[in-house]
């Protein structure tokens, strides 16, 4: 009798387990049709360097964007990115 219930046990919580990655997954696929929209739309950033800094995107690990008035902006790290909202107009203007 113990052993029938040994697999048993271990089938209800390798079950249990796989339950909230479909959860999580389930959530993602529920978006909002807005936001998925508005990132398909917004324009690649054209640029293999960071706007701010002017160093290698990419060099610092992944680089972290926004999406400004359409335009995707990527930067060298998060510390270039309250630069880049304390005068946006200045970096957009590298990308004309």
């Amino acid at each position: 009798m113990k052993l029938t219930l040994i697999p048993l046990t271990l089938a209800a919580l390798f079950t249990a387990s796989c339950k909230p990655a479909k959860t999580q997954s389930s959530a993602a696929e529920t978006k909002a049709p807005e936001a998925v929209a508005e990132a398909a739309e917004a324009i690649p950033f054209p640029k293999i360097t960071c706007l701010v800094s002017g160093e290698k995107l990419g060099t610092m690990g992944i680089p972290p964007q926004l999406d400004y008035h359409g335009q995707q902006i990527k930067f060298c790290c998060k510390s270039c990115i309250p630069k880049f909202n304390a005068d946006p107009e200045k970096y957009m203007a590298q990308l004309k």
